[in-house]
C-alpha cells in the first residue's frame, strides 16, 4: 500500500500521544520521552523531503537509526527510539491509516547488558535492622525499608502509599505504579510486624493530632519526599556499614533477584514488579544464573 491522504505528521504524532495518555494511561515522563523521540523522527523525515508516512517506510526507519548511531547515541537510546517508532506505526495500522507496519521487521540495536546493583541477603538484613524501632521516626523508617524490600516497590510508590492500601490481616499491599496501573503485592511477616509496630506506637505521635491519608507521614502529616527518603536510606546504609552505592532501586533489584534465586517464576516476579514487558524483568535472570553457576561450582563434586 502506498502513502494515502492522511493527516500531517505532527497531527498524527499528537493523536498517538493522546492515545497513549487516554487509552494506555502512560505517565507524563514516558509521554515526554515518546514525544521527544517522535519529534526527532519527524524532523528527520522533513529533512529528507518526506511529508507523510507510508507502510513502505522501513528504509527510512533504518536510515534514521543509522543517523542516530552516527550522531553518537548509545545502543540503549537508539533502542528506545525504535520502541517509540514501533508503537507509532502499530497505532497507524490499528487506525487503518496504513496497511502494514514498516517497523515490525527492524531489529533492536544490540545492547550491552547492564546488571543492576544487588545486595546480598545478609546486607539487606543489616540495612533493615539499622533503624531504632523504639523512636517514632525509627519505627516509621524500619517499616518503610522493610516494605520497600518485601514488595519490591519504587520509591514513588512507597512514599505515596495510602493508609487504606495496606491489608495487614491478608498480608498484601495495593500499589499504583507507572501510568496509575494498580497491582497487588503480598508482603511477609516481617513487613507486617514492622508496619503494625509503626501504627501502634508511632504514627499518631508523628501526626500530632493531624489527619493524613498517607501511611508513612513526615512533617505536617505530609508524605516523605523522594529526596527525603534517599537521604534517610543513605544514613542507614552508612550506619549498617555498607560501603557501596545504595539507592531505593537497589532494594527493588534485590527483591527481584532474591525471588528468582529462590526459584520464583519469572512471570510472577514480573507481575509483582509491575513490569508491562517481561523483557524488562529478564535482566534479573542473569543475576540468578550467576548465583546458580556459583552454587554449582561450589557444591557440585565435578563443578
Amino acid at each position: 500500500m502506498t502513502a494515502q491522504k492522511i493527516p500531517s505528521l505532527d497531527v498524527l504524532v499528537d493523536q498517538y500521544l493522546n492515545y497513549l495518555l487516554v487509552e494506555k494511561g502512560l505517565s507524563k515522563r514516558t509521554l515526554e520521552s515518546y514525544s521527544r523521540d517522535l519529534t526527532r523522527y519527524h524532523t528527520f523525515l522533513l529533512n529528507n523531503g518526506v511529508t507523510n508516512v507510508s507502510d513502505s517506510d522501513t528504509p527510512l526507519i533504518l536510515k534514521h537509526l543509522i543517523a542516530l548511531r552516527d550522531s553518537g547515541l548509545e545502543a540503549r537510546t537508539r533502542a528506545r527510539h525504535l520502541v517509540a517508532l514501533r508503537g507509532f506505526y502499530r497505532f497507524l495500522v490499528q487506525e487503518k491509516m496504513i496497511g502494514r507496519d514498516p517497523a515490525r521487521l527492524v531489529e533492536l540495536p544490540k545492547i550491552s547488558l547492564k546488571l543492576p546493583d544487588v545486595l546480598s541477603v545478609e546486607e539487606v538484613k543489616r540495612l533493615l535492622d539499622s533503624p531504632d524501632p523504639k523512636t517514632p521516626q525509627g519505627a516509621r523508617d524500619a517499616a518503610m525499608l522493610e516494605i520497600l524490600y518485601a514488595a519490591g516497590l519504587r520509591v514513588s510508590e512507597l512514599v505515596n502509599l495510602k493508609f487504606q492500601d495496606v491489608n495487614l490481616e491478608a498480608g498484601y499491599v495495593r500499589v499504583f505504579g507507572k501510568g496509575s496501573k494498580e497491582r497487588v503485592v503480598p508482603i511477609g511477616m516481617y513487613a507486617q510486624q514492622k508496619i503494625q509496630n509503626y501504627l501502634d506506637a508511632s504514627r499518631k505521635r508523628l501526626l500530632k493530632n493531624l489527619i493524613s491519608p498517607y501511611l508513612f507521614v513526615a512533617r505536617a502529616g505530609k508524605p516523605m519526599s523522594r529526596q527525603g527518603f534517599w537521604k534517610m536510606l543513605k544514613r542507614y546504609s552508612q550506619k549498617a556499614g555498607l560501603h557501596k552505592k545504595i539507592t531505593p532501586h537497589s532494594l527493588r533489584h534485590s527483591f527481584a533477584s532474591h525471588l528468582l534465586e529462590g526459584g520464583a517464576d519469572l512471570r510472577a516476579v514480573q507481575v509483582m514488579l509491575g513490569h508491562v514487558d517481561i523483557s524488562t524483568t529478564q535482566i534479573y535472570t542473569h543475576i540468578a544464573r550467576d548465583h546458580l553457576k556459583h552454587m554449582h561450582t561450589k557444591y557440585h563434586p565435578r563443578g
